[in-house]
C-alpha cells in the first residue's frame, strides 16, 4: 500500500502544466515588449523630434521596470486580504492585456507627443497588470504541492524558471523581426495576443487548482498590521522582550510568529537590488552598446538554419535571446546534475552569494568591450555572448534560487507578501539605475554616460562589495524548513 502513495507524492500535481504554460506565454508578452522598448524610444520617438537621449531612454526604461516590481506589493495585499491568488491573477491579467492593446495603437498616431502619451498609458497598465500577478503566480504554484511534497519544489521552481526563459527566448528573436517587417504596431500587438492566450490557459485549469483563501477569511492579521503595532508601541516593550513581543498584547502568537519570520528573510533580500541593477541593463545599456557594434550577417548554413527566426542578421535586440537560451541550458544542468552531486555545499544562500560575483565579472567584460568601441574598433555584436555567460550564470544562481528560498522560508500566511518583497528587490535595483543615470548625466553636463567603461566598472565594483557583505550576512541566517536547516550556510 505504501508504494502507490510514495509514487503519488513524487509526482507533480497535474494542474502545474496550466501554470507553467501561462507563465511561458506571459513572459513572451512581457519580454517581447520590453526587448524593443529602448529601441522604440531612441529611434521612433527621437527621430520624430522628441527629446530622447540614451540616458533619458535608460531612465524611463528602468522606471518602468521599477513600477513592474513595485506593484507586486499591491497585488500581494489584494491577494492575501481580499480575493485570493487565483482571482487576483485572472482579473488583473485583463489590465495587462489592455496595456498591450494601447501600445499596439502606436502606428495609428503620427506625432511623437501622441506616441509618447500612448507609451505612458500602455506602460502604466502593463506595470499594474504584470506587477499585480507576479507575487501570486509563483506562490500559487507552490500552493499546488502537498506538505509531503516539499522535496519537489526545487525542481518545480527550476521548471517554472525554465518556462519563463522559454517564452522570453522566442520573444527576443521574433518580435524584433516582426517590428522590422510590419512596424511597431504589430510588434507591440503580438505580445498582447500572447498575454490573452496566457490568461485563457490559466483559466482552463480552474477546476483543478488548490486555492488558499485570503487571510481575512481566517481573521488573521497581516505582516504590516503586526509590524506597525510593534513599531508604534515600542514604549510598552519590557526588558528582555524582542521587537515583536510587544505585538502579542494585541495579536495571537501565530500572527506574531508569522510576521516575525519576515525580518530574517528581508535581511537577505536587502542585499539583492545591486544584482538587478546590473541584470536589467542587459535590456537597456547593453542594447545601446550593441547598437554601436557590427551586426552578425547570416550566410550559407547559418542563414538556412536560423534565417526564419532572425532574418538576414542578428542585431543588438536579438542578442537579448542569449540570456534565456543559456538559462534553459543552465537550469536543468545545475538542478538535475550539479546541485545533487554537491549536496550541502550548494545551500541556497551560497548559490546566491556566488551569483553576485558572476554578475560583477560580466560588467568587467562589458566595460572592456566599451573601451574598445570608444577607441574606434569595429567589434561584432557576437562578443556580447561572453558577458552574457557570466551574467546568466549569476542570474540562475540568484533568481531561480531566490524563488525557492522565498517560498520555503516564508510562513504560510506570508507567502504572497514574501514573494512581493522578493520582487521589490528588482524594483529597487532598477530605481538605483535610473537615479545613478540621471545624477551622473547631470554632473556630466547632460552628455550620455550610461554606456561608458567607467560606469560599467562602477557597477562591477559596487556588486563585488555587496557580494562580500552578503556572504557575511548569509553565514548568520537560520533556515526555517527542516531540510535546509540541517545544512549550515
Amino acid at each position: 500500500m505504501s508504494t502507490p502513495t510514495a509514487t503519488r507524492n513524487d509526482r507533480w500535481p497535474a494542474q502545474i502544466k496550466y501554470i507553467v504554460g501561462n507563465e511561458a506565454c506571459e513572459r513572451f508578452s512581457f519580454y517581447g515588449m520590453k526587448g524593443i522598448l529602448v529601441g522604440y524610444m531612441t529611434a521612433q520617438l527621437l527621430k520624430g523630434g522628441l527629446d530622447m537621449s540614451d540616458d533619458k531612454a535608460t531612465s524611463i526604461f528602468h522606471l518602468f521596470v521599477f513600477a513592474n516590481y513595485f506593484t507586486p506589493l499591491i497585488g500581494a495585499w489584494i491577494s492575501d486580504k481580499f480575493f485570493g491568488r487565483y482571482n487576483t491573477i485572472l482579473w488583473v491579467s485583463l489590465f495587462y492585456c489592455a496595456g498591450h492593446g494601447v501600445l499596439a495603437m502606436s502606428d495609428l498616431f503620427h506625432t511623437p507627443e501622441s506616441k509618447f502619451n500612448l507609451l505612458c498609458v500602455g506602460l502604466t497598465l502593463i506595470a499594474f497588470g504584470a506587477g499585480g500577478i507576479k507575487p501570486c503566480v509563483s506562490a500559487f504554484m507552490g500552493d499546488q504541492f502537498k506538505s509531503n511534497q516539499g522535496h519537489l519544489l526545487q525542481k518545480a521552481y527550476g521548471a517554472f524558471y525554465w518556462s519563463i526563459n522559454f517564452g522570453s527566448f522566442f520573444s527576443f528573436i521574433l518580435i524584433p523581426r516582426i517590428r522590422n517587417e510590419y512596424g511597431y504596431g504589430w510588434a507591440f500587438g503580438v505580445p498582447g495576443i500572447l498575454m490573452a492566450v496566457a490568461t485563457v490557459i490559466f483559466w482552463l485549469g480552474r477546476k483543478h487548482y488548490t486555492r488558499i483563501p485570503p487571510t481575512n477569511e481566517s481573521k488573521r492579521a497581516g505582516f504590516f498590521a503586526v509590524a506597525w503595532y510593534a513599531l508604534t508601541h515600542g514604549r510598552e516593550r519590557k526588558t528582555g522582550q524582542s521587537f515583536w513581543d510587544v505585538a502579542r498584547n494585541r495579536f495571537s502568537n501565530d500572527e506574531v510568529n508569522a510576521a516575525s519570520s519576515v525580518g530574517p528573510i528581508l535581511s537577505i533580500f536587502v542585499l539583492i537590488p545591486p544584482f538587478w541593477a546590473l541584470f536589467d541593463q542587459s535590456h537597456s545599456t547593453w542594447v545601446l552598446q550593441g547598437n554601436k557594434m557590427v551586426t552578425v550577417t547570416l550566410t550559407g548554413f547559418w542563414k538556412n538554419a536560423f534565417g526564419w527566426f532572425f532574418g538576414n542578421s542578428i542585431n543588438a535586440e536579438n542578442m537579448q535571446s542569449t540570456n534565456p537560451a543559456l538559462v534553459m541550458i543552465l537550469v536543468p544542468l545545475l538542478t538535475l546534475f550539479i546541485y545533487p552531486r554537491l549536496g550541502k555545499l550548494v545551500t541556497p544562500l551560497r548559490r546566491m552569494g556566488l551569483g553576485m560575483f558572476f554578475a560583477a565579472a560580466s560588467y568587467v567584460v562589458v566595460a572592456w568591450l566599451q573601451q574598445r568601441i570608444d577607441a574606434g574598433e569595429q567589434i561584432s555584436v557576437a562578443w556580447q555572448i561572453v558577458p552574457y555567460i557570466f551574467l546568466t550564470t549569476g542570474e540562475v544562481l540568484i533568481s531561480a534560487t531566490g524563488l525557492e528560498f522565498a517560498f520555503t522560508q516564508a510562513a504560510p500566511e506570508m507567502k504572497s507578501t514574501i514573494m512581493s518583497f522578493w520582487l521589490l528587490t528588482v524594483a529597487v535595483g532598477n530605481a538605483l539605475v535610473s537615479v545613478i543615470t540621471s545624477v551622473l548625466s547631470t554632473e556630466a553636463g547632460g552628455h550620455s554616460g550610461a554606456v561608458s567603461p567607467g560606469r560599467f566598472m562602477m557597477y562591477a565594483a559596487m556588486t563585488c562589495v555587496v557580494g562580500i557583505i552578503f556572504a557575511v550576512v548569509a553565514s548568520r541566517y537560520k533556515y526555517r524548513d527542516g531540510a535546509a536547516a540541517a545544512a549550515k550556510v
